[in-house]
């Protein structure tokens, strides 16, 4: 019976010890997430900077993600990629994405740049970040939404409750594109 005992509580102990380990996380991980929120935080005071209201926008909707990407164009075909994060303001819950981006047409050179989605509304980012989404065609600034006349000054109205700001390294980008773009959680860092 001390036999049985002893064995239950070795047991119990090994499986208490995984559940604390598998719980820790991985410092790389831990590391990627931290680099990605600092990003997220820099890129967000460049838009507060470049457009002061964007900063009562991103605040009081559903929510906002934020991505850096860097797309590389040579002769007729082009990719990009990058990482971010979405946040819901309201639960102010992080959720890490990936966004791969594939463009055709003549050009060579490599763009570095910034997108922040604004959330109107739950459903909008609950579409973008438990779906995934795609963003295809190339917009201008139009700044007003459908017939209801909302409007965010610099953003694009790129989905129903979804806004689009993009970022340069010179400031607010007045034209926006985004060609054959897919976002998408990244199961490794959440």
């Amino acid at each position: 019976m001390k036999t049985t005992r002893l064995t239950i509580l070795i047991a119990a102990a090994v499986i208490s010890a995984l559940t604390v380990i598998a719980q820790a996380q991985d410092p790389k991980i831990e590391k990627k997430q931290k680099e990605i929120r600092n990003m997220a935080q820099d890129t967000l005071q460049r838009l507060y900077e470049a457009d002061p209201k964007a900063q009562s926008a991103v605040e009081r909707r559903a929510g906002y993600a934020v991505f850096s990407n860097l797309g590389i164009k040579i002769l007729v075909a082009g990719s990009g990629n990058g990482k971010g994060i979405a946040v819901d303001n309201k639960t102010k819950r992080e959720t890490f994405m990936k966004m791969l981006e594939v463009q055709a047409g003549l050009g060579m050179g490599v763009k570095k740049f910034s997108v922040i989605f604004i959330f109107d509304n739950e459903r909008a980012l609950d579409g973008f970040v438990n779906s995934g989404w795609q963003l295809g065609g190339q917009a201008t600034a139009a700044v007003k939404n459908g017939d209801k006349g909302a409007s965010m000054e610099g953003a694009v109205a790129v989905a129903d409750g979804v806004w689009m700001y993009q970022l340069t390294d010179k400031g607010l980008a007045l034209e926006i594109t985004a060609k054959g773009t897919k976002y998408y959680k990244d199961d490794d860092l959440n």
